[in-house]
């Protein structure tokens, strides 16, 4: 896949655009006036390796609360603003490293204007986060939804271009995939700077994963996007996996282990399902990138197994152990997941 070039930008240390990797991005979902709940999140989100985060400003509490929390952690911090420029005034006076606009819900042009005078003078990009559901009933109404989503964005950016401001990423989401996609496909030759992908509202985990890894996998598979953000009724940290395993999936980013499980079948004479859920929930412990299979019979077993970092093979009550394409033991069906784990542990501490 040939990647769409964009006008690279910083949020904070991170590089988002140009030629850096695709950033993964995910938002708190505490109380941002709970100045401790907020930050111990943004701490767990950056172990399970988070890069940016997003956090609500609904009042000019959580505004002030800002100052705080960003001096507490180490992750960039984007304000999410709606309705009330102050609130990005204030945000941006706290020393937040990117802002959120939705111009479905900020369209004063004098008042958007005193943002991007305050954030250009602070070099504080501005991400045009364009959401189907909260587009004016008044703009363009006979136009399709998807071109109305990329002409609100169009608009937003050369009022910013007209005011000397280039300093800004492009989001154009919606619950619905097929007008997410329409809508980035629209506008991603029209535009130089890089695109933030997500199904907006997508549900919950199981759902959500799936509808959100069809709407970015596509746009990614076509080069578009430089940040993704799954969006989930769930802790955030299951956001950040869902968005790494998006991107592992398309060879894009590496982080952590990849299992390989077969779904089991009649042939199976293991239990395989209940193997794989033990290693898969031991494999959260490891960080680095390495491949592991957990096979159930003779058919794929053993080739799957040999072209993983650390695989089992299973057969009736026991299981062959490779490493690197080779055997390195069989154990019997108890054994199998302590054997297992050993090896992965061994390989996770070069």
């Amino acid at each position: 896949m040939t990647r769409r070039t964009s006008k690279p930008l910083r949020i904070g240390k991170v590089t988002v655009g140009g030629d850096a990797p695709i950033v993964v991005q995910s938002m708190t979902k505490t109380d941002t006036r709970d100045i401790p709940a907020t930050v111990n999140q943004i701490k767990e989100l950056e172990i399970c390796g988070c890069e940016i985060v997003r956090v609500a400003v609904p009042d000019r509490q959580a505004a002030e609360s800002l100052v705080t929390i960003r001096q507490n952690v180490s992750l960039p911090i984007i304000a999410d603003i709606h309705f009330d420029y102050h609130l990005a005034l204030a945000a941006l006076k706290a020393g937040v490293d990117g802002l959120r606009l939705n111009p479905g819900n900020m369209g004063d042009r004098e008042q958007i204007a005193r943002v991007i005078a305050a954030a250009k003078e602070r070099d504080v990009p501005i991400r045009i986060g364009v959401n189907a559901g909260s587009l004016p009933a008044s703009f363009q109404p006979k136009a399709p939804l998807a071109e109305r989503m990329a002409n609100m964005a169009l608009e937003q950016i050369r009022l910013m271009e007209d005011l000397g401001f280039h300093l800004i990423k492009v989001s154009l989401k919606a619950f619905d995939v097929p007008t997410t996609i329409q809508a980035y496909q629209m506008i991603a030759d029209k535009i130089p700077y890089a695109l933030h992908l997500g199904v907006t509202e997508a549900g919950l985990p199981r759902t959500g994963a799936i509808r959100s890894a069809i709407g970015i996998g596509i746009l990614l598979y076509q080069g578009i996007g430089d940040t993704i953000r799954v969006s989930l009724s769930a802790h955030p940290c299951e956001e950040v996996f869902v968005a790494y395993e998006i991107l592992k999936s398309l060879g894009l980013r590496q982080r952590g282990p990849t299992l390989v499980s077969c779904p089991s079948c009649g042939r199976a004479e293991v239990d395989i399902i209940t193997l794989a859920e033990a290693v898969s929930k031991r494999l959260k412990k490891i960080s680095k990138p390495i491949k592991v299979a957990v096979m159930g019979c003779v058919v794929n077993g053993p080739g799957e197994a040999e072209d993983a970092d650390v695989g089992i093979a299973c057969g009736k009550g026991k299981g062959a152990i490779f490493r690197k394409g080779k055997v390195v033991g069989t154990v019997s069906e108890d054994k199998l997941l302590e054997a297992l784990m050993a090896e992965v542990n061994s390989l996770d501490k070069r």
